[in-house]
């Protein structure tokens, strides 16, 4: 702030200085018109007056002397005048656009809250989204405001692919398979790979079975079918991780691929969960075997599909224990 006052006393004393240096050269022009006037119109008077009346001389002197000061004064003034008149017609025409700005802005708003408010999804977070931005965008520190930039235009990406039936990002999401857990309302089919098989002794993993006990206790039926090529992958360790989930009240499985009929082979796909039948999360894994990318569509073909291959996948399949555990009402404790 100190800097800034400085900068601008030091630009209005370099304005000042400029004015009087403009200002000297006119006051000095002014005055030997005004004396070149007077001198010349008292030698006519000389001349001309043949009795020599000095007064006379000095007063037609004076007088026109005068009138050519009033007459320079005039000139500047309207010099002046216009420019004044043409600085207010700029700063008018300035002032026209910013509002006209300002109200083409404001009916932008207007009418995109109008549409927030038209949709079917609740408006009261896009309205803090709103205005947590303004907020950071008044933190001093430029980091702060590029990185919150760079999280809204990220949210908008995906909002926009959403509206375009997919979107995509690299590696795993795991908020978003969190975040769809929490969401979904009636069915959660997966399936699982070993693909993501050390997914499951990591934190994320805590948090997402922890978020489909949730989703058991409000009444989702989740199942889950484990698929491995062969027997000798269908180890204790796995079959003690699928008695966990059932502990849940997820219904899990082993698939054995070489222990499943043709048809059931042919439909072994890539990891997918399919969250109430209208949305497909899946993981597409690289030349290692590693997951690469994470997906959701929404294409009604597309889920169609995955559910078409899941439910023969499942219906292939043995249970591989006791029914799963029901989950604990709210009555019960």
């Amino acid at each position: 702030m100190t800097g800034a006052s400085g900068a601008s006393s030091g630009e209005a004393r370099r304005t000042s200085r400029s004015e009087e240096g403009q200002h000297s050269p006119n006051l000095l022009r002014k005055t030997l018109v005004t004396a070149v006037v007077a001198g010349a119109t008292y030698f006519l008077t000389n001349v001309l007056n043949q009795d020599k009346n000095a007064v006379w001389q000095l007063t037609v002197s004076v007088v026109l002397g005068g009138a050519a000061l009033i007459i320079q004064y005039l000139v500047d003034f309207e010099q002046r005048l216009n420019s004044m008149e043409q600085g207010l017609d700029k700063y008018h025409l300035e002032m026209r656009r910013e509002v006209e700005g300002a109200f083409v802005r404001i009916s932008e708003a207007t009418e995109l809250f109008s549409e927030v408010d038209r949709s079917v999804l609740r408006s009261d977070g896009v309205a803090r989204l709103a205005r947590a931005y303004t907020h950071v965008g008044r933190q001093e520190s430029q980091l702060v405001k590029d990185f919150a930039q760079d999280r809204i235009a990220q949210l908008a990406s995906t909002m926009e692919s959403l509206s375009r039936g997919s979107t995509d990002c690299p590696g795993e999401e795991h908020d978003w398979l969190i975040a769809l857990t929490a969401c979904c309302a009636r069915t959660l089919e997966a399936t699982s790979t070993p693909v993501d098989r050390d997914f499951w002794t990591s934190e994320p993993a805590n948090r997402y079975l922890k978020a489909q006990e949730e989703a058991v206790k409000r009444g989702v039926r989740v199942r889950r079918l484990f698929l491995v090529k062969n027997p000798l992958e269908r180890t204790e360790e796995l079959e003690d991780l699928c008695r966990s989930q059932r502990d849940l009240g997820i219904d899990a499985r082993i698939a054995v691929r070489s222990e499943l009929p043709q048809r059931a082979r042919l439909t072994l796909t890539n990891d997918f969960i399919v969250f109430d039948g209208q949305l497909c999360y899946e993981i597409e894994p690289d030349v290692d075997v590693v997951p690469a990318k994470t997906l959701l569509k929404m294409t009604p073909e597309h889920v169609q599909e995955r559910m078409k291959r899941f439910n023969v996948l499942w219906e292939a399949t043995e249970p591989t224990g006791p029914d799963p555990l029901p989950a604990p009402t709210a009555a019960s404790g």
